[in-house]
């Protein structure tokens, strides 16, 4: 499935059902551009919902909606509602068995 991008003006209307992922991010973190590439690799072979949202001083509404202090952090929302938040760099592995025990 497709990243979707989202900004303060579009992520409600993103959000959907089944699992999404959201991944807060910022151009200059370095962690966030290690874990962009897979983040964008699990999309790829997972059918829950991926949405980038990048940190910047268009979009600071949204974090602060969440309380995210630090990137990058990966919201995760189950049929709309949040159930889970993670900061820090993932691997592979760790991604793809945390989106399974959403799914539980």
């Amino acid at each position: 499935m497709a990243i979707l991008h989202a900004n303060d003006t579009n992520i409600d209307t993103l959000i959907g059902d089944g699992i999404t992922l959201v991944d807060f991010w910022a151009s200059w973190c370095g962690p966030c551009r290690m874990f962009g590439p897979i983040f964008e690799s699990v999309s790829e072979v997972s059918d829950a919902r991926f949405i980038k949202f990048e940190i910047n001083e268009a979009n600071r509404q949204t974090p602060t909606k969440y309380g995210i202090r630090s990137i990058p952090s990966i919201l995760a929302f189950k049929n709309g509602e949040l159930v889970e938040a993670r900061t820090g760099l993932m691997d592979k592995e760790t991604l793809l068995s945390w989106i399974e025990e959403l799914k539980g």
